[in-house]
């Protein structure tokens, strides 16, 4: 079955090149102008992958409103912002909120379709059947890495997915340094360090939701971060 993907962006030229675009790679594209129309079209069923501009006709912050209510509603639909605002400012506001990657327009449509096979094959593996779950058993820690699941003393940590495969990617080498080109590589995203911090400054903020005393996540000054079992 072709995947839907929502394309929310004001401009009606790049809104219906990118639709277009998507449409001959097989997806079915729903696009939509304005965070209404998006809202209203999301109520009654999500896409399978939702691709954001930030400033939408007269909200400024239309796109991270859209992010935040997408993200309430499930944890592992996969988020790209597509915008020209890409200051630091916007791209940790938006990881913040849940995305799983934020692009600029500047790049080219080959490097966003890249990214878009990439994330959907990963969350092929959550809904896909399953024969036997292969599990990282960290004792505190349960990785699950055929559903896509991650729990910490017995709680479901409710991660993105580039938020998962950047735990799993610490986790499988307990104290080695991952720098942030490696995890990048494992999450297969191509962003910037600050990107990469975001992520990580976000994951512990959820794991520290489910235990105050979490502090496995080391951060390695001028090498990168690695997973402390002995914390």
């Amino acid at each position: 079955m072709s995947k839907r993907i929502a394309i929310v962006e004001d401009d009606e030229a790049i809104r219906e090149n990118y639709a277009d675009a998507l449409r001959k790679q097989g997806f079915i594209v729903q696009a939509y102008k304005n965070k209404q129309q998006a809202l209203n079209a999301f109520e009654l069923a999500l896409p399978n992958l939702a691709i954001l501009d930030i400033g939408l006709e007269e909200d400024y912050d239309g796109g991270f409103e859209l992010c935040k209510y997408l993200r309430e509603k499930s944890e592992t639909l996969p988020i790209i912002f597509l915008t020209a605002r890409d200051s630091d400012a916007d791209i940790i506001s938006g990881l913040r909120l849940g995305a799983d990657d934020y692009v600029s327009k500047t790049m080219s449509f080959a490097n966003l379709s890249a990214r878009i096979h990439a994330i959907l094959k990963r969350i092929e593996r959550l809904n896909g059947p399953k024969v036997v779950d292969n599990v990282i058993d960290r004792g505190k820690l349960i990785i699950n890495k055929d559903r896509l699941k991650i729990h910490w003393q017995d709680q479901a940590i409710n991660t993105t997915i580039t938020e998962f495969w950047m735990v799993h990617s610490l986790a499988l080498n307990p104290g080695h340094v991952k720098n942030k080109q490696q995890l990048m590589d494992d999450a297969k995203i191509c962003v910037d360090d600050n990107t990469v911090t975001a992520h990580i400054k976000r994951i512990r903020k959820k794991f520290l939701k489910s235990d105050s005393d979490f502090k496995c996540i080391d951060t390695v000054y001028g090498m990168g971060y690695r997973w402390n079992d002995d914390q």
